[in-house]
This record gives structure tokens, sequence and C-alpha cells, in this order.
């Protein structure tokens, strides 16, 4: 099986080539809703070049390109998209009350967590806004908590404080800066750091359970470094939860219990 999976986030679309159950190949490229469907269609192409594809999952929080990435596959590859969406199979029971407002790369990466622990497990998407998911131990995905990303956080901070210049996202020396510079450092990637420890605990506690943490993202390696709560770090943990549930919706259904979807 040749799957290609597609994450479309705020800012980046992640694209991976899965043969069988290994990631072969990935790509990050710019989210741009202005882009045709024969523009995508050129630059997907090119990238894919002589793989032959069996199928492609996709997850989406940019409305507009939906429609643009389902006929692109239906024209120029030649199959239906599989789009995470109420109604398709996912393995995990649904607690969350407004499922329709849920990103379907927030339940993507429950998915593809939970797959790998059997049990509770938390994962922690750094992208355009932090993400943080809970998934029960008996795999009921609960809900999580949702915050601004340490670059549009960054980014606020520099445009409302005249004397604060931008500074690059790397680790400071020690949590008390002794310039300018580490300060900011120190309080932007550190203090995002603390904030996502906090919740992770708090969640634990209220919980009642130690889940297993995942960290994902473009920026996870970077952050879960410093991180008291991070147990492992997978950058292309969506792109993972697309193949599983594109397995999970290509075989027959099985007899469900009420809740599942």
């Amino acid at each position: 099986m040749s799957l290609l999976a597609i994450d479309v986030g705020n800012t980046n679309t992640v694209l991976g080539i899965y043969q069988d159950s290994v990631l072969a190949r990935h790509w990050r490229i710019e989210t741009s809703p202005a882009r045709t469907e024969d523009e995508h269609a050129v630059l997907v192409r090119d990238l894919l070049r002589d793989t032959q594809l069996t199928g492609a999952a996709f997850s989406c929080v940019v409305p507009a390109l939906t429609p643009t990435f389902r006929a692109l596959c239906r024209k120029y590859l030649g199959f239906e998209l599989l789009v995470v969406a109420p109604g398709i199979r996912t393995g995990l029971v649904m607690k969350y009350e407004t499922p329709h407002t849920l990103g379907s790369d927030r339940l993507v990466n429950a998915v593809a967590a939970h797959a790998r622990t059997g049990g509770a497990a938390i994962v922690v998407d750094f992208g355009t806004a932090t993400k943080i998911e809970y998934v029960t131990p008996d795999g009921a995905y609960a809900g999580g908590v949702i915050c601004p990303g340490i670059k549009i956080a960054s980014q606020a901070l520099f445009a409302h404080a005249a004397r604060l210049a931008s500074v690059e996202l790397t680790r400071p020396p020690q949590v008390v800066g002794r310039t300018t510079a580490h300060a900011l450092q120190a309080g932007i990637l550190l203090g995002h750091v603390a904030t996502v420890d906090g919740l992770v605990r708090r969640i634990r506690r209220e919980q009642g359970v130690e889940a297993r943490v995942f960290a994902t993202g473009g920026l996870s390696s970077l952050l879960a470094a410093d991180s008291e709560t991070i147990d492992e770090v997978d950058e292309f943990l969506t792109l993972d939860g697309l193949r599983i549930i594109h397995e999970r919706n290509a075989s027959p259904p099985r007899k469900k219990k009420s809740g599942h979807r």
C-alpha cells in the first residue's frame, strides 16, 4: 500500500507517503488558500514523481482547501480523498460535546497517540496554536486545551512593545536572562514549555491518570527538550494518525459499541 497523507494547517501543509506503515518520504510546504486546484496538482505531482498511490487521507483546518484537494485527487490522482470528518471510523469513543467544531487534526493526533499506548494518552501539538488532547484509558476522546502558539504569542508581544525587538527562537543559556534577547527567549520558549507542563500536570491530576505524553508539530523537538512531562516526540504523529484512520476505513466495519465514530 502506498498512501498519501496530507495535513493542512493554518501555516504549513505537511505531506507524507507511507509504504504500508513506514513513512517513506515527507514534505512541509506553505499553506496557501489562494493556490488553485491545478497549482496544487503541479506541486503535488512533482513531489510524488513516479510513486504509484493507492489512496490518500486528509485532515484540514482551512475549510476552503478541502474541495480543492478533493478535486485534485479525483482529477489528477484517480481516486477519492478520505477526508477526516464526522461519520468516519476512528476507533475512539467521542465524548466531545461539540464534535462539529473539533479540528480534524486534533482528532487525528488523539487516534495516533491512543494506537501507540493502548490506553490513556495526551498529545501536545506545537503549531500555529498549541493544542493539547486527552484520550481516556478506555479509548475515548475527552477533549483538550487550545493556547496561542509560540510564534503568534511572540509576534503579538513584539507588535505591542515598542522597545522589544524580535529574537531568534532558540534556547537561552539559562532561565534568568542577562541580556534582553536572552530574557525574551527565556520568556517565550521556556515560558511556553512551563505553560504546557502545567496544563499536562493539571489534566493528569483532574483525570487521575498517568497518561503518556506525546509532542508533535514543527517546533516539538525544540520545545520538548526542556519539558518535564513530555515522554515522546514525533514530528509526524498527525500523518501517522491519518494512516491509521485510512486503514480503519478501508476494511469492513466491525460491530461497534454505542458512542463510537
